[in-house]
């Protein structure tokens, strides 16, 4: 039914593409788009996992790249403000334009924690519409796998079924390997991890950890002494199992503070590519929850 209904839905909108051209904002929605467009969709993806998503150069070869797209595929939520309104405007390609179908973003189709009630600069990087580094939650790519792969079937009207098709597959694939993350993560319920930036809260929140604290005195600032000498002394009256962070993360303070307070300093992928492991999203789920299993407690 849902297969009948995509095509129904999508005849209107032209023949099929040879390629359908996708130029992804961030290496998870790269390899999502991937898992659904197979053979039919040719990806680019403007950044790595050793890259920070806030804050990236508008370079020409990605607004050239951009220029070439038929579906832009973004978090949202701010994450990519800094850079991706100028590659959009620079690329000059309609389809492609914030409110067109070839516009995208998963936050769109995501549930989004951490709505602050109000926003001034003194709160420091909090992004009005939540929490932007959504990923991190399985239902949350599930959401946005689901209405990824209609859109797709609207831009590419003809093959519509076969979008449609590898979505449901997915989702199958991404359940069962879902049941099986929250069975073999049981042990990490209540395990206490300072984080270097706020970009773990959907992992945290999902495995039922618990942030101990935060590397940045608010969100977007840099570690200063005066806040690493309070946080370590804050550990020493509520230890925590270890200090955490995104490989794209500097190391230097998250490594000092696990050296003075005696903790792993543990880096996870955060998104595919992170690590060898890391090479699509399942391989990134598998990799993080191994690595938090391996913490001492």
């Amino acid at each position: 039914m849902r297969i009948i209904i995509a095509v129904a839905l999508s005849t209107a909108c032209g023949p099929a593409l040879a390629v359908l051209n996708i130029f992804a904002c961030t290496p998870e929605w790269g390899s999502l788009a991937q898992e659904l467009g197979g053979d039919k969709a040719s990806g680019y993806t403007a950044t790595t996992a050793l890259q920070d998503p806030h804050r990236v150069d508008a370079r020409p070869s990605l607004i050239a790249r951009a220029r070439r797209a038929d579906l832009v595929v973004c978090t949202g939520a701010e994450l990519e403000i800094g850079w991706l309104p100028l590659v959009l405007t620079q690329s000059g390609n309609p389809k492609i334009q914030s409110g067109e179908r070839g516009y995208f973003e998963a936050a769109s189709a995501a549930r989004l924690i951490g709505v602050p009630e109000r926003v001034d600069r003194a709160m420091g990087d909090v992004h009005a519409a939540g929490d932007p580094h959504l990923h991190l939650e399985p239902q949350n790519v599930s959401r946005v796998a689901k209405a990824l792969a209609a859109r797709m079937s609207v831009l590419d009207a003809q093959d519509a079924s076969y979008y449609i098709a590898r979505e449901f597959e997915f989702q199958k694939r991404w359940r069962d390997a879902t049941a099986r993350w929250e069975r073999e993560a049981e042990p990490l319920k209540g395990l206490p991890l300072v984080v270097a930036h706020k970009n773990l809260s959907y992992l945290i929140a999902w495995l039922g950890m618990r942030e101990a604290g935060s590397l940045e005195p608010r969100p977007g600032l840099p570690p200063s002494a005066a806040h690493l000498a309070e946080l370590l002394a804050a550990l020493k009256r509520a230890p925590a199992k270890a200090v955490a962070r995104a490989a794209y993360n500097d190391p230097r303070a998250a490594d000092w503070l696990a050296q003075q307070a005696g903790l792993p300093s543990l880096v996870l992928p955060y998104t595919v590519g992170g690590n060898e492991r890391a090479k699509d999203l399942f391989g990134l789920y598998e990799d993080t929850i191994a690595r938090l299993l391996a913490v001492p407690r």
